[in-house]
């Protein structure tokens, strides 16, 4: 990470504006995709997985192949897909259906979030592979 005061601060600031497009995606994708009141938090899950799959391919693909300043794999990695996924989200939800007596779906959200995340993961790596292979 370029450590002096013009590059530094610039990296803050493209890591800000980079955060809040992936927020707002996020949020926009919970909108249109998903009822409000939904008792499963669909969003979350469909958003966490949706980012496991892109960090992982961008990680593999597009950071080690083409020539990418890091500030711009850090406004990408830890400003867009960090916002756009989120964590601190699915231990809430996951508190929440526990509070009201939804265990069942509480373990699911659990068990598909990081198995899930996981196989995107693997899937984003895979996809990438092939690609450069091509």
């Amino acid at each position: 990470m370029e450590n002096n005061g013009g590059a530094f601060g610039m990296l803050y600031l493209f890591v800000g504006l980079a955060g809040a497009l992936g927020s707002m995606l996020r949020y926009g994708v919970g909108i249109l995709l998903f009822p409000a009141d939904a008792v499963f938090p669909f969003s979350t899950l469909t958003v966490n997985l949706i980012g496991s799959f892109l960090l992982a391919w961008l990680t593999k693909h597009l950071f080690t192949n083409l020539n990418i300043p890091t500030t711009a794999k850090t406004a990408i990695g830890t400003g867009f897909v960090a916002s756009f996924t989120t964590f601190s989200t699915l231990s809430v939800e996951t508190i929440e259906l526990v509070e009201n007596g939804m265990l069942i779906l509480a373990s699911l959200y659990i068990l598909v979030s990081i198995l899930g995340g996981l196989s995107m993961s693997m899937l984003g790596f895979h996809t990438a592979e092939r690609r450069k292979k091509k």
